[in-house]
């Protein structure tokens, strides 16, 4: 009998290995999505004596590429973009930053990064003692009038860019509303930075609102 020699039934063997491929792709991707996520900038080994002053972009969009499944596990600690500031300078600089900047669990995928950049105006740092200010919104019932405020800590630090806390002469509460108040309360409110990249010792103070009747 005629042996077969290595290339006899050639086609069926191509066949085998193309079909043998196919299954490990669609096993390997199958579950394979795409998803668009915006992620915050973060900067790390800031020099002690700078401030980061303004930076004009908060986010970075991304796309990312994974198992469907682990996409949808993912949370929003799981991704950050990461700056390293530890040369900076005092001054306006642009810091460019890729994929090796995006800290994503290993088994996703980053695509695209958008922008590349961000431009950070860095200050020295500073800080001072100011008072602090209940913000009072609305009116007590009728009959009745605010006797008086009592905030705790009456003053607090605040500390930051040199040039962002010239800025600043107080402090001021979020609102407490008294619209139809006809008795004393104490509540603690945390402290509005209004947007200022500011850090203070304590982020609420306790704030007593006392109400007398008109007339008494």
């Amino acid at each position: 009998m005629k042996k077969k020699g290595i290339f006899s039934d050639i086609g069926l063997k191509v066949l085998s290995v193309a079909l043998a491929m196919s299954l490990w792709f669609f096993v390997t991707y199958r579950g394979q999505s795409e998803m668009a996520i915006d992620v915050p900038l973060e900067f790390k080994d800031v020099p002690k004596e700078l401030e980061i002053l303004r930076q004009n972009i908060k986010k970075v969009s991304l796309n990312i590429s994974g198992h469907e499944r682990l996409l949808k596990s993912l949370r929003p600690m799981d991704v950050r973009v990461v700056i390293d500031m530890s040369n900076a300078k005092k001054g306006e600089a642009v810091y460019y930053f890729d994929k090796d900047n995006v800290i994503i669990p290993r088994t996703i995928k980053v695509q695209r990064i958008e922008p590349v950049s961000v431009k950070v105006t860095l200050d020295e740092s500073a800080s001072k003692t100011v008072p602090v200010k209940a913000y009072v919104v609305g009116t007590p019932e009728k009959g009745y009038r605010i006797k008086s405020i009592d905030v705790k800590p009456s003053v607090m630090e605040v500390e930051g860019a040199k040039t962002e806390i010239a800025r600043i002469s107080l402090l001021r509460t979020e609102a407490i509303d008294v619209t139809g108040m006809d008795s004393d309360m104490t509540q603690n409110v945390r402290i509005n930075a209004n947007g200022r990249n500011i850090r203070t010792k304590a982020s609420e103070v306790t704030v007593k609102i006392n109400i007398e009747r008109i007339g008494k």
